[in-house]
């Protein structure tokens, strides 16, 4: 599809307006966001913070007319100190625990911090640019719970959330899955995918051809969370359209985009015809 032709289910369920997403530490360092083909399509627009500048401006240099990035540190409202590691990615609020990343091949090169720079962190709730928010997509090396806590106005309204969680905590005093779990559990939302899945091998064993060898150990992942669809009740018309479409396009979710349509039809906001036409339009995967 090209972003000149219609949506089908865009045209089917009619959102008032584009789906509204924030993306907080908006760097692409690993490869497209999972927005990407809602942007393309010019089915939503993107609000993003990314305090790195050289990443700020390689995203300011590319973005569409639906795309705005600020040069902001989203946390708890404190001042902070940014530390810039070796490698890009895991720049952070937090200290890099050194005992914890000597367990894995390349980790206390990779976490050397090589500079640190004084910053006044601002709430989610008090970002004057975020008007709407439907989905949030954060990676922001182990603040996620700060964020989330500072935010619990503006999430109100988000109907989904891809986050970044660890199961080894490779900062101090980082918050761990269940730390978020907890959080985003007791805010409404409920686990749907994991989109991916980081493993290591533990140190002293290594493969020197390969510093991403993995064997079991788990070390952090993407999930997603949705707002409760088992209780669509505590949902409106709108975040129920929202959710479908970004079940839909960002996750394959069919399922999940249907259940909204069924409960859509149910509220007399959409045809009844609407979930046979839907139904029709996808393709299962198949056993």
């Amino acid at each position: 599809m090209t972003d000149n032709e219609p949506d089908f289910l865009h045209d089917l369920i009619r959102p008032a307006r584009l789906t509204s997403v924030v993306d907080i530490g908006a760097n692409p360092i690993d490869g497209d966001p999972p927005y990407k083909a809602m942007l393309q399509r010019r089915l939503c627009t993107v609000v993003g913070f990314e305090p790195q500048d050289e990443a700020l401006a390689e995203l300011n240099a590319r973005k569409s007319d639906l795309e705005s990035y600020y040069h902001y540190v989203v946390g708890n409202g404190h001042k902070a100190k940014l530390r810039l590691c070796r490698i890009p990615g895991m720049t952070s609020l937090l200290l890099p625990d050194q005992n914890v990343l000597s367990h894995f091949a390349k980790f206390s090169e990779w976490g050397t911090v090589v500079s640190e720079h004084p910053v006044q962190t601002r709430r989610l709730d008090d970002i004057a640019e975020i008007r709407d928010l439907d989905f949030l997509k954060i990676d922001v090396q182990g603040s996620e719970l700060a964020v989330f806590g500072s935010g619990r106005q503006k999430l109100k309204q988000a109907v989904a959330i891809q986050t970044e969680v660890s199961f080894l905590c490779l900062y101090k005093e980082q918050p761990t899955f269940g730390d978020i779990d907890g959080e985003l559990r007791r805010q409404g939302f409920v686990p749907h995918a994991f989109t991916a899945v980081n493993r290591r091998m533990i140190a002293p064993l290594s493969d020197p051809s390969n510093p991403y060898a993995a064997m079991n150990q788990l070390l952090e992942a993407d999930i997603v969370y949705v707002r409760n669809f088992m209780r669509p009740a505590d949902m409106t018309v709108e975040q129920l359209k929202h959710l479908a479409m970004i079940a839909h396009h960002c996750y394959r979710s069919f399922d999940l985009a249907a259940n909204c349509i069924h409960h859509l039809i149910a509220r007399k906001s959409i045809p009844d015809r609407s979930i046979r036409d839907y139904m029709a339009s996808i393709q299962l995967p198949q056993p």
